[in-house]
């Protein structure tokens, strides 16, 4: 990958990662705990109970590893683009076709994914935990089992293996790859349709078709993402799930059809400003670096 998209990868994902974190904060409580009533009354009992740091709960994983999966992300897209366009540089003003833009969003939603798994699964198993390991057991709610990212990685490790860090990793695929492609393809489209031809597309229309391209790209994705959460946090109290079919049926089962929307309206609030920022740093920053 050229260095400037691995900076720009992580500065810009850095920037994405600290506005969005809190809503997904939420969004997997929401998904995998069900004593919340909603997304008001999870952000009240958080706030009562953790602070103001509770909602930044397992972002030092992702700040850490940001730079190389969002440089997988966008470097991958970038060149498949190319190698699918027949060209040697990418040129603002000449518009790709709309099938190449999907194909290599897949592209890169698979490429990142066999390193974004594990770091989604410690992300998610920290953000679960409502108390602090040394803190006491208090009744209804699971006890923490892990002292910070690095305890959790080798606590999973030591129980499960290396499958066990990949758990959920399939429903990560089967979330990434057809969003990711939905997703650049959105920003693409938008971007073209916003400027005139033979034009650079400027900051409010990146800004827009990124934050767009986040909240379509999230909604289609949601249904899966609820599936990987919920196989992510299995194993810690006892296996319940055989895989992802087993994991819907039985998902649809206790709560209905409408399992498969939780977390939607955080994860589309937050998916807005998220990508909005990720896709107008990212664009300014290989600009300024080249």
């Amino acid at each position: 990958m050229p260095v400037t998209e691995f900076i720009a990868g992580w500065i810009s994902g850095a920037f994405g990662l600290v506005v969005g974190h809190p809503f997904d904060t939420v969004k997997v409580r929401l998904q995998t705990q069900s004593r919340y009533h909603g997304i008001f009354d999870c952000i009240t009992k958080m706030y009562r109970k953790e602070k103001v740091l509770g909602f930044f709960k397992g972002m030092s994983v992702p700040v850490g590893t940001v730079a190389i999966s969002n440089s997988l992300a966008f470097g991958s897209y970038s060149n498949s683009l190319l190698y699918l366009s027949d060209t040697k540089f990418k040129d603002r003003r000449k518009r790709p076709q709309n099938l190449h833009v999907y194909m290599a969003g897949c592209f890169s939603g698979l490429v990142q994914v066999y390193f974004t798994a594990p770091v989604d699964l410690i992300k998610v198993r920290l953000q679960n935990q409502t108390h602090s390991f040394k803190s006491k057991v208090v009744p209804g709610h699971p006890q923490a089992r892990y002292r910070g990212p690095l305890h959790c990685a080798v606590s999973i490790f030591r129980e499960e293996g290396i499958v066990g860090l990949y758990r959920g990793s399939m429903a990560l695929v089967l979330r990434d790859v057809p969003s990711m492609g939905l997703y650049f393809l959105t920003y693409e489209v938008l971007c073209r349709r916003m400027t005139t031809e033979g034009e650079i597309p400027g900051a409010w229309t990146m800004l827009f078709a990124g934050g767009s391209a986040g909240t379509v790209s999230w909604a289609f994705a949601n249904p899966m993402d609820v599936m990987k959460s919920r196989l992510q946090m299995d194993g810690m109290q006892g296996v319940q799930y055989r895989g992802i079919l087993d994991c819907i049926v039985k998902s649809i089962r206790q709560e209905g059809a409408r399992v498969l929307l939780k977390g939607l309206t955080i994860n589309s609030l937050r998916a807005f400003p998220v990508n909005a920022v990720t896709f107008l740093s990212y664009e300014m920053l290989v600009q300024a670096l080249r």
